[in-house]
This record gives structure tokens, C-alpha cells and sequence, in this order.
């Protein structure tokens, strides 16, 4: 996988460029609001690059004026719809687990707004950096509806219960600004920007041991899990495996060199 690639059937543009692999829902007179076609798309990108040994992080971002408006509701009024149920089971939730459980740690770039399922994948990503327009709003109460695609677990481990409650009963917008200062994001750059500032993050994340930042990665999803005793336990056996690789011994010689390190993922 290399190189940059046309828009799908399904509107997902996917391109990996060292060590970066960036997918892009593209679908702007839409908003990017998740059709079938594109919900499996999405699925099997993210699963390609997480099985790729060439990409060591991943950028999740919209095209246009948003991020992803969630669930396209004119598919769902299409007969023959499935049931809700089977629709997160079938193609929702595996896209969230696959965010979750890719090796390399996945960056939203939120360029707009990102509603209901969309503000969902945002908050899946391990970080998020959102433009100045920006916003997250989960509008599901305002269709009878309840949050979904992970939203219930990852926001209150976001910004804590309160402010979870707030966000996910009253369904208010929330805009970058906001969102940086609760910390749902961890920075809020000019729309100009965006891109730069996640591909530069993204590269700074492609130059370090793919194996340890694989390991972080998998402690801070365990974290919340764990008691103390379980944790330091899980560190320990984290940082023997860390120890023994290639890539420590690399970083140790680089450091004593005063080199940068090249990493192998080894």
C-alpha cells in the first residue's frame, strides 16, 4: 500500500507516505455521512494499515467543511434498512474496535463538525487535534435516540462523568475551543493548518519504536481496567519485552552516539 489513491465507490481516499498512512472520508456534499458502502471501506482500510509493517501512524480526517455527520438518514429511510441493532453490530462497532485495536496510534484531524457516529470515530482515536471551526455534537436524543458506537465508553473516559452527561444527554455543540479546554482535544490549530499539524504528529509518531509505542498504546486502552498493582505489573512486563528488542538496543547506541535513532521495528 503506497502512494496516494482515487476516491472509492464508497468515498474513503486512502494514502501512506513514510511511515503515515491517511484516510479520508470524502463524500463533503454530504458532510462525509456514513453510507454502507463506506462504513465497509473504512473498515477494511483501517484493517489494512494495521496489518502494514510500512505504517506507524494513522490520521483519520474528513474532506470539506466536516469531519463525518454520522449515519446518513436517508439510507436508513431506504426499505429493506437493517435493524439498528445490526447495523452497529455488523459494521459500526467493528470500525471502532479496529481504531481501538491497530497497533499504531490513530489521530483524528476533526477539520469540522463531527456529529453523532461521527463524533463517535473521533472519540475512538487515540488523539485529537481539531481545526478552529470545529465542533462535536451527539444529536442522537434529538432523534430518540441514544449514543452509540462506543460514545458511552470512551467520552466519559475523555472528559470525566459530569461533563459526559452534559455532552451526551443535552446534546449542546461543542467547539474546539471548549473541547480543547475539557480536553477532548489536544490542540486546536487554524483550518490552514490542520492537515500539517497531523501529518507532522504523525511522522514524529512513525520515527519511534513501532513495538513500544504499539505497547503504550495498548497500556493507556488497558488503563482504565486495571487496579494500581495490576498496572505496575503490566508495565513491568511491557518494559522486559521493550527491553530485549533491536529497537532499544538502536535507541540506547543512537543516544550514545548523539544520533538521531533509526528504528527498525524489531
Amino acid at each position: 500500500m503506497s502512494g496516494p489513491a482515487e476516491p472509492t465507490a464508497a468515498d474513503v481516499v486512502v494514502e501512506v507516505s513514510e511511515g503515515v498512512g491517511i484516510i479520508t472520508l470524502s463524500r463533503p456534499a454530504a458532510l462525509n455521512a456514513l453510507t454502507i458502502p463506506m462504513k465497509e471501506s473504512l473498515l477494511a482500510a483501517l484493517r489494512e494499515m494495521a496489518a502494514s509493517q510500512e505504517v506507524r501512524a494513522i490520521v483519520l480526517t474528513g474532506a470539506g467543511r466536516a469531519f463525518c455527520a454520522g449515519q446518513d438518514l436517508r439510507e436508513r429511510l431506504e426499505p429493506g434498512a437493517p435493524p439498528l441493532d445490526e447495523e452497529l453490530t455488523i459494521r459500526y462497532n467493528p470500525i471502532v474496535r479496529a481504531i481501538r485495536e491497530a497497533p499504531q496510534p490513530v489521530i483524528a484531524a476533526v477539520n469540522g463538525v463531527a456529529a453523532g457516529a461521527g463524533a463517535s470515530l473521533a472519540f475512538a482515536c487515540d488523539l485529537r487535534i481539531a481545526a478552529e471551526p470545529a465542533s462535536f455534537v451527539l444529536a442522537f436524543g434529538r432523534l430518540g435516540l441514544v449514543p452509540d458506537s462506543g460514545a458511552t465508553w470512551t467520552l466519559p473516559r475523555l472528559v470525566g462523568s459530569a461533563r459526559a452527561a452534559e455532552i451526551a444527554i443535552l446534546g449542546d455543540p461543542v467547539t474546539a475551543a471548549d473541547a480543547l479546554r475539557i480536553g477532548l482535544v489536544s490542540r486546536v490549530v487554524p483550518a490552514d493548518d490542520l492537515v500539517a499539524e497531523a501529518r507532522a504528529m504523525a511522522g514524529r509518531i512513525a520515527g519511534l519504536a513501532p513495538g513500544a509505542t504499539a505497547a503504550t498504546k495498548r497500556l493507556l486502552n488497558e488503563a482504565f481496567d486495571r487496579d494500581l498493582d495490576a498496572a505496575l505489573e503490566a508495565e513491568a512486563v511491557g518494559q522486559q519485552a521493550a527491553g530485549s528488542s533491536r529497537d532499544h538496543a538502536e535507541g540506547l547506541a543512537a543516544f550514545l552516539e548523539k544520533r538521531a535513532p533509526r528504528f527498525a521495528g524489531e
